[in-house]
C-alpha cells in the first residue's frame, strides 16, 4: 500500500464508527457548530435528520456525527460555547439628552 504524499488530506476510514454529538431543529445553529467543531480540527458532518424519516416519522432537523474518538472532545467544545454569557453585561447604558425646544 502506498505512503501518503505528505500535504494531502487523509481519507477517513470508512469503517470508523460515527458518534452523534450534536443535533438541532435549526439548521443555522447547526452550521455554527459545525463551524465550530472544524475551526478546532474536529472532523464532522453535518446531516439532516429527514434522512431518516422511513425509522422515525416526523424527525427533522440537522445531526452533526464526529469520529468516535474526537466525541468528548467536541460535546467539551460545544458545551464550553453553548454556557450563556457571565453575568457581565457588558451593554453601556445611554442617557439621552432631548434638545427638542419645550412648549409652554
Amino acid at each position: 500500500m502506498a505512503e501518503p504524499v505528505a500535504g494531502t488530506p487523509q481519507r477517513p476510514d470508512p469503517n470508523e464508527k460515527l458518534v452523534k454529538v450534536f443535533d438541532s431543529e435549526d439548521e443555522s445553529e447547526a452550521m455554527v457548530v459545525n463551524g465550530l467543531l472544524e475551526s478546532a480540527g474536529i472532523d464532522s458532518d453535518l446531516t439532516a435528520a429527514s434522512m431518516v424519516q422511513d425509522m422515525f416519522p416526523g424527525l427533522g432537523g440537522m445531526i452533526i456525527l464526529v469520529r468516535e474518538g474526537d466525541a468528548e472532545a467536541a460535546r467539551n467544545l460545544i458545551a464550553e460555547n453553548k454556557r450563556p454569557p457571565a453575568d457581565d453585561d457588558e451593554t453601556a447604558e445611554i442617557q439621552t439628552i432631548d434638545d427638542r425646544p419645550q412648549k409652554p
